[in-house]
């Protein structure tokens, strides 16, 4: 009996899904993006295994501050719009705002990007934004990755992460220990609604039937939307060189009533003065199209105040001087007060 022989088809990588060559050209096409972010800390070049970063002489007992984040469902909005420019900022904000709070300097950044196929075009102008961002807190982009995953991700999706290191000295740490009633509360505005609460106003638009290229407030209610989060490192580092910070938070997913509670010693409540600036118009807006209540609108926005700083009274004209000098919008917003019975951590008035 005779084996009638087959011959099986070549099926190579790029057939399964995966250009490798992609991957390459992306790589050629953002090294100019990562190396105008470079410190003199950084060694070696982007595309190696691992990267190298030397802690910077100036710390005596650095310690190194971490931070994780993404972008959420703002991700959406960007695939509808095919609007990716800013998207990469936003990233690099929610990660290095975050530990800046802690009074850490951030040094290095690394961004994972992942999608069903790589579109290079889309890729290269989200990590330039990446890049633009790191640029803003004065961090390097030292690596990153790039998963192309077939059958993971409908086409023209895809999901960003970043990962940030920074440094503190040890005993400049900044913890809320040293927060005492009779503090002040300075809130440093936003940039719109930064990277939090989208899926919220995702489902607005849905459920209203809103129309994104709506003129809103001087532009288009999708630019408005699409801003990126702002970057407060410059800024904050100053004045950490000239006052005493006892704490701060930065004003992300929950708000003011969830973000401000995490860094109040026990005992101590916040009293927050909604009268002490403007509701931007986006807040107004939504609040009137998703028929919010103010409790749910400063447990889900940060509603024009993107960080949160707790000052000595007697440094605060000196703190919004120099906040100011920045470039800054500051607004005292509030104080810190012994909690009773009955109190809730933030109480607003």
């Amino acid at each position: 009996m005779s084996e009638k022989s087959t011959e099986k088809k070549s099926i190579s990588y790029k057939d399964a899904g995966v250009d490798i060559e992609a991957g390459d050209q992306l790589i050629h096409n953002i090294k100019p993006f990562a190396k105008k972010t470079s410190r003199k800390e950084s060694i070696g070049s982007l595309g190696g295994f691992g990267s190298l970063f030397e802690i910077p002489e100036k710390y005596n007992k650095p310690v190194l501050v971490s931070g994780t984040d993404g972008v959420g469902t703002k991700l959406k909005l960007a695939f509808e719009l095919n609007q990716h420019d800013t998207i990469g900022q936003d990233l690099v904000a929610m990660c290095v705002n975050d530990i800046l709070v802690q009074g850490a300097e951030p040094l290095f950044f690394l961004d994972y990007y992942a999608c069903g196929k790589l579109d290079i075009d889309t890729a290269t102008i989200i990590i330039k934004g990446i890049a633009d961002g790191c640029l803003l807190a004065n961090c390097s982009l030292v690596g990153g990755e790039t998963a192309e995953m077939p059958g993971m991700y409908p086409s023209g999706e895809y999901d960003l992460a970043g990962f940030c290191v920074g440094a503190v000295e040890k005993e400049k740490i900044i913890d809320g220990s040293s927060v005492q009633a009779g503090d002040i509360i300075l809130g440093i505005a936003s940039s719109g609604a930064h990277s939090n609460g989208y899926s919220l106003i995702r489902k607005v638009i849905t459920t209203n039937h809103i129309d994104l290229q709506s003129n809103f407030d001087g532009s288009t209610l999708a630019n408005v939307l699409m801003a990126p989060t702002k970057i407060y490192v410059k800024s904050i580092l100053k004045l950490i060189e000239s006052i005493e910070i006892r704490a701060m938070a930065h004003i992300t997913g929950g708000g003011i009533t969830e973000n401000i509670p995490r860094i109040l010693p026990k005992g101590l409540s916040a009293v927050i003065d909604k009268k002490s600036w403007k509701l931007p118009l986006l807040f107004e807006w939504l609040k009137d199209e998703a028929g919010l209540n103010d409790i749910e609108l400063y447990k889900t926005f940060n509603c024009g105040i993107g960080m949160a700083i707790m000052v000595a009274k007697d440094d605060v004209e000196k703190a919004t001087e120099i906040l100011k000098a920045s470039g800054e919008e500051v607004f005292v917003i509030g104080e810190v007060k012994k909690i009773s019975n009955n109190d809730v951590p933030v109480q607003y008035i």
